[in-house]
């Protein structure tokens, strides 16, 4: 299937770096011109990798994105001796911006909203903070809780079984499938065949069991409430009418709880923002920044 941001995103330079954080290497990818007057380091979620948020960079051009591979995803190894829990991803990302570009805005999508306002809560200097389908309130609680509860065994089943079959497990393709159907809400067949195109492609892009179990656990046992409190900056929250993760009743009340934080509602989508609805969320982040 035809990517079909692939014309906007060949017209903005990338190049791909890496640098040294807390003793491993972290694969990025720069988007836009190095003397570009803003910079965004981008934060993927769970289970996904930086080109999860392309259709998102496709819409920005003029804005410098910055987009590292997670510890332990994509093409950056796990952080050797550490456990792959909240306090390892924040101190990671506060490592990861002081390193590569100090002063940058922070965006963070899904399981990166937990990550950035983690970060920022904890002392990472930033001026200001962009959270997209952020995790408002427990997984466990959403309108989907007993698929959630289904996810917990699937992946303590793959962590737990022989590892050659825990492994098989967490790749098969039929429950990424499955997964990448739950979230889907557009009806149109070709752009519902590129994301599941993109999950196929990117989904099982993971170092091992033991760091997709960790991080999972770590997904589904914190949220943007217990941060949103202690975060000053300026935040701005991209969230979805239809997100089976975060109900939009939860989102309305997590904007209240930042002392500065707006909402930008988008309809007829869930948690698959950056893939459904990029412009959108483009547009409102442009807003949100200039």
């Amino acid at each position: 299937m035809p990517n079909p941001y692939a014309d906007l995103l060949a017209e903005i330079p990338v190049v791909r770096r890496e640098a040294d954080v807390l003793g491993g290497t972290t694969a990025y990818w720069v988007y836009g011109d190095d003397d570009a007057e803003t910079t965004v380091i981008a934060v993927h979620g769970f289970r996904g990798e930086h080109h999860g948020l392309d259709p998102v960079v496709a819409h920005l051009r003029g804005i410098r994105v910055i987009s590292p591979d997670l510890p332990g995803f994509g093409e950056t190894a796990p952080l050797a001796g550490r456990p792959h829990d909240l306090d390892t991803y924040a101190r990671w990302l506060r490592s990861f911006v002081e390193e590569v570009a100090p002063g940058a805005v922070v965006l963070g999508h899904s399981f990166g909203s937990i990550v950035a306002s983690a970060a920022v809560a904890g002392g990472l200097a930033t001026p200001k903070l962009i959270l997209v389908n952020p995790i408002g309130a427990p997984a466990l609680e959403g309108p989907r809780g007993v698929l959630t509860r289904l996810a917990v065994f699937y992946y303590l089943a793959g962590a737990k079984l022989p590892r050659a079959i825990g492994e098989g497990l967490l790749r098969n393709g039929v429950i990424v499938r499955v997964m990448s159907n739950a979230m889907a809400k557009t009806r149109d067949p070709e752009l519902r065949r590129f994301v599941h195109e993109q999950h196929d492609e990117y989904f099982s892009r993971f170092a091992d069991r033991d760091v997709l179990h960790e991080a999972f656990v770590t997904s589904v046992s914190h949220d943007v409430r217990e941060f949103a409190p202690r975060i000053a900056q300026p935040t701005l929250l991209i969230a979805a009418e239809k997100d089976d993760i975060t109900p939009i009743e939860a989102e309305r009340h997590l904007a209240t709880l930042f002392p500065d934080a707006d909402l930008v509602e988008i309809p007829d989508v869930g948690h698959l923002i950056h893939y459904e609805t990029p412009q959108a969320a483009a547009s409102a982040i442009r807003g949100f920044l200039q």
